[in-house]
């Protein structure tokens, strides 16, 4: 944190008098807060300035990109050497776009409330001391670091440095005179020093340089200004030579363009996943969507390559489509086989992002591919699963020729990447199921499956009825079924110990069948509807279980048996049958919702409906309704709730047996 005297000051620049951030400063620090209004800032610095009383730092509390803009540029014309925080009270990706354009020192996210004033104070004080209010006082007629006279020809005829940046040469002041620029320098930067000379008595202005420099303190960075002198020195023409170390103003322009570098790239990566999401309207198959995600990304010029592999459903990776200049590379991996690909299968079982910062040096990646790799001038990968809903459609890798490509920033844009493509995949599916008018009606035998009923009709000789399965959002799958011929309280017991079930509620116990809620750990029924498949039955008895469902016309059905068959080894496709599936309209479908109400149920729903029933808050009760029906409570719920159940029903059974 800040050690500063106590004249030391900051200005707050707000259009908030009683902002809470200058308390805030005051209290945790020795700083002195001078608010200023936005409008009065660069009159007011321009003040200080000339009374040699410039604040050590500036901080900037808007949330306006146009107010950033603005200050910025008058307060830098006048003091350009103060730190400037913006700190917004509420923070945007536009705020902090406009702050890192404009050159602010630091942005301090709005979203880190407890930090926010630690790291505005840490921001001042990571200005070196030359940069405090002494320095500003004196800065108009403060000395060069270094001064040189050196003649056309480069050599050094005259020589001074400043005794405190004296320690960071090897050579003394007065051992430079009589050396040449191609003697102390490297013959690549001497070269580009002698033109610039050159250029300044050609021209007769002075020209501006920067360069590095090796000192006792490591590597350096020099700004000189070269200015023509009119009179020959020793019968040559020279010129004055000001040298100024602007090593911490040139680390703190890198870190800034470091940031700006990585807000450029976010903003990136979300125009792709906007542009994928865009493609869900357009594309009309599973490899057209693949092909867009790796094309967009590579003409994005940030990657070099991308490339999508499936997952098959013995678990495997097969190759499906690629993008990018890296052909070499390209091919190995396409050639490569499956199980040699370790990130990527490590990326589909662990549901994780895979980052390899050094492609070359990873001894996870095959030897193949990094020979392919280093041809292709390839640094780092990162790998990303595609997945929605618990099922894994494969991987997306992308390769970039830059180790420090994939940041924290970018690892949470293509998490986001991943998961909306597998969304995509997954709705292109459905939709293709949903507006065909002809699907394909699979029938598949499986024996001898791990769920609890399987084991229920061996043991107990039952038979198990799917009624609907669906996921909750956070990916737990429930079933609710039908089970004839055992009763609720056994079929609790069973579920209890059964390693398949994470928990089970009975919803209807009758003499000799009983409807259970099961949370199902994995199932088959998930796999399916993810895959495009649309449940309409599915039957079990005497531990084999008859599965039929709809998919699209033209759908991979032998991907569709394998990824069952991966979630249960005895999966057999007994019959393929091809099936009209008229697509009803909307008036179609309101009208046999009417024909199956009667009037005193219709009557009911409408007056709930409009009366603000289904409101939350009501607008009407239920004894309301029911005296505007000139009916008791119980009978206008026993209409309400048997409506209800036909409108309900003939929505959720038309779908099928998932959701």
């Amino acid at each position: 944190m800040q050690d500063a005297t106590n004249d030391a000051t900051v200005a707050l620049i707000t259009e908030s008098p009683d902002s809470e951030l200058s308390a805030t400063i005051e209290t945790t620090s020795s700083f002195d807060v001078r608010t200023i209004p936005p409008d009065s800032a660069a009159e007011s610095f321009r003040e200080a300035a000339n009374g040699g009383e410039v604040p050590s730092g500036i901080v900037l509390e808007t949330d306006d990109p146009a107010t950033i803009r603005s200050v910025l540029d008058r307060v830098q014309s006048v003091t350009p050497v103060t730190p400037v925080v913006v700190a917004p009270s509420e923070g945007s990706e536009r705020t902090a776009a406009a702050a890192l354009r404009a050159g602010a020192t630091e942005y301090v996210a709005a979203d880190e409330p407890e930090a926010r004033v630690d790291r505005i104070l840490d921001a001042i004080a990571d200005l070196p001391a030359a940069e405090t209010t002494e320095y500003h006082h004196i800065l108009a007629n403060e000395l060069p670091d270094e001064a040189f006279v050196i003649g056309e020809d480069g050599t050094y005829l005259e020589s001074k440095v400043r005794p405190d940046a004296a320690t960071l040469y090897t050579t003394s002041a007065e051992g430079l005179v009589g050396e040449t620029l191609e003697s102390v320098f490297p013959d690549e930067v001497a070269e580009r020093l002698q033109s610039c000379l050159e250029r300044t008595i050609d021209t007769g202005t002075i020209q501006t340089v920067e360069y590095g420099a090796d000192t006792t303190e490591g590597r350096r960075r020099y700004e000189a200004r070269v200015v023509p002198i009119e009179r020959r020195i020793g019968g040559q023409r020279a010129v004055v030579w000001l040298a100024r170390d602007i090593t911490e103003r040139a680390q703190r322009e890198r870190r800034l363009q470091s940031r700006r570098d990585r807000l450029e790239t976010v903003n990136r990566i979300n125009q792709v996943v906007r542009q994928v999401i865009e493609t869900l309207v357009e594309a009309p198959t599973q490899a057209t969507i693949e092909r867009k995600v790796c094309e967009q990304l590579v003409e994005s010029e940030l990657y070099c390559g991308a490339w999508i592999a499936e997952r098959t459903g013995e678990g495997e990776l097969s190759y499906r489509t690629g993008a990018g200049t890296v052909r070499t590379y390209l091919e190995a991996v396409e050639s490569c086989d499956p199980e040699d690909q370790r990130p990527a299968q490590k990326a589909v079982t662990s549901g994780e992002i895979q980052v390899i910062d050094d492609v070359l040096a990873a001894e996870s990646v095959p030897e193949e591919i990094r020979e392919a790799a280093r041809a292709d001038g390839i640094d780092a990968a990162v790998v990303v699963p595609i997945s929605h809903g618990g099922t894994t459609y494969g991987v997306l890798a992308v390769v970039a020729n830059r180790n420090d490509t994939f940041s924290e920033s970018e690892r949470s844009g293509f998490e986001l990447l991943g998961e909306t493509t597998g969304f995509t995949i997954s709705a292109v599916k459905n939709r293709q199921l949903l507006f065909s008018d002809t699907v394909l009606e699979l029938e598949f035998r499986i024996d001898d499956g791990d769920a609890l009923a399987f084991d229920l009709t061996t043991e107990y000789d039952c038979t198990i009825s799917l009624e609907w399965a669906g996921s909750a959002a956070d990916g737990r799958i429930f079933q609710y079924v039908t089970v004839d011929g055992l009763d609720g309280e056994t079929v609790l017991e069973e579920a209890q110990s059964h390693d398949s079930i994470e928990e089970c509620r009975l919803i209807y116990d009758g003499t000799d069948s009983c409807t259970i809620e099961f949370r199902m750990k994995e199932s088959g029924v998930r796999t399916l509807a993810h895959h495009g498949a649309t449940i309409r039955d599915i039957v079990i008895e005497d531990g084999s279980a008859t599965v039929l469902v709809e998919v699209p016309h033209d759908a991979d059905v032998r991907e569709i048996a394998e990824a069952l068959k991966f979630v249960y080894e005895s999966t057999e496709l007994e019959a393929r049958r091809e099936v009209d599936h008229p697509v009803r309209t909307a008036a179609e479908r309101r009208n046999d919702v009417l024909d199956q109400l009667t009037d005193r149920q219709l009557a009911t729903l409408r007056l709930a409906y409009y009366s603000g029933f289904f409101d939350w808050p009501r607008e009407s009760t239920g004894e309301e309704i029911a005296e505007a029906m000139d009916v008791s409570p119980p009978t206008m719920h026993q209409h309400l709730r048997k409506g209800l159940k036909t409108v309900l029903g003939e929505l959720f059974e038309e779908t099928g047996g998932t959701v």
